[in-house]
């Protein structure tokens, strides 16, 4: 386990993860003002619902603003199909007024500009949340949030997922004028280093052989989990689905059976419901259940692994993607395969 760790530590992914919580720490207090000021205004606009706008991680990050917003600010937030907008040309006009989080590490996605530039024409307030503020994306914006996640080289995100969740969350937290989160995002370093210290590489024998597996969640840790199967699909090209805790009973659990393995990945909050019992179920049928969680959770797993369950739930979800991926990291190299480099994939992916 040790040398799969130090060998994982040569990858650009494995250092570029590894940034994260400076960099976040850093987000936090250049962003202060403008947050306070972005959360006011939308304050004052008061609108209907709000919307998100991307593809590929970024989208789960979208998913996590979903859950932010609707539990903190009391907002619906949809999802906005980029087709939509760039190929059909039928943003509707309910969007007048309607703040849309366009979300993407490049900002250079011609589907997401496009659909960003239809919503627009239809009185969308535009809020980017990029990494590169000279980007098209950015420069389009009514409002530009970056994440300062610095240069990310590596195919397979990661500074830029976890700098973008954190942005999100800030925008949540002024947005809804959420003083124990905003108390907890000033923590948000610490919290990461953590994470980064927490070894999940213990995963890594059950993990290397399997061509099928679930990734699991619930409330804020789904998107996680939607994260987390994209990269176990992208850098080990090991076959992962994401499904939430209380879905997986509906259907998808019955392709579950002796040896295969689930990882957990369990959230800390009311989301909490069910997870013990779940896992359980899922041992009863043979399952390899590797999980994270309170430990009254997650007694039944066949690896539990380290999290923090004495932080705010917002950043325990935050912490475990950030551990999450020295895990995906030391797999792809135990699978045989180059995490900076996965077959057929590009770091800015061009559609329309």
């Amino acid at each position: 386990m040790i040398a799969i760790q130090d060998k994982s530590r040569t990858t650009l992914m494995a250092r570029e993860a590894a940034e994260a919580p400076e960099r976040c720490a850093a987000q936090i207090a250049r962003n202060a003002g403008l947050m306070r000021e972005v959360g006011q205004r939308l304050r004052v606009l008061a609108p209907p619902f709000a919307a998100t706008l991307a593809r590929g991680s970024s989208d789960q990050a979208a998913a996590f603003a979903k859950v932010l917003l609707e539990t903190r600010a009391g907002l619906p937030t949809l999802s906005h199909a980029p087709s939509i907008g760039s190929l059909y040309k039928a943003t509707s006009p309910r969007f007048k007024g309607v703040p849309l989080i366009a979300i993407s590490q490049s900002g250079r996605s011609p589907d997401l500009i496009a659909a960003a530039v239809d919503a627009q024409r239809q009185g969308a307030l535009v809020v980017t949340i990029v990494n590169d503020d000279a980007s098209p994306l950015a420069e389009l914006a009514d409002i530009c949030i970056p994440i300062h996640a610095g240069p990310e080289t590596s195919v397979a995100a990661t500074k830029s997922f976890i700098g973008t969740l954190v942005a999100l969350a800030h925008l949540a937290a002024e947005w809804s004028e959420d003083k124990a989160l905003l108390a907890a995002l000033a923590s948000v370093g610490d919290v990461l280093e953590a994470a980064v210290a927490a070894d999940w590489t213990g995963a890594v024998p059950l993990l290397k052989e399997p061509g099928n597996m679930l990734v699991l969640g619930r409330g804020l840790t789904l998107p996680i989990a939607g994260e987390a199967a994209l990269k176990f699909k992208e850098t080990s090209s090991l076959h992962a689905e994401a499904f939430s805790i209380a879905e997986v009973a509906h259907g998808p659990m019955t392709l579950i059976g002796e040896g295969d393995p689930v990882l957990a990945l369990g959230p800390i909050d009311a989301a909490r419901a069910g997870l013990r019992e779940r896992l359980e179920d899922f041992r009863a049928r043979g399952a390899q259940v590797i999980a994270v969680g309170h430990p009254d959770d997650v007694a039944a797993a066949t690896l539990a692994l380290p999290g923090q369950w004495d932080v705010h739930p917002v950043l325990n979800a935050i912490a475990q993607i950030q551990s999450f991926y020295g895990l995906a990291n030391a797999l792809s190299l135990a699978r045989g395969y180059n995490p900076d480099a996965p077959p057929h994939l590009a770091k800015v992916t061009r559609t329309l």
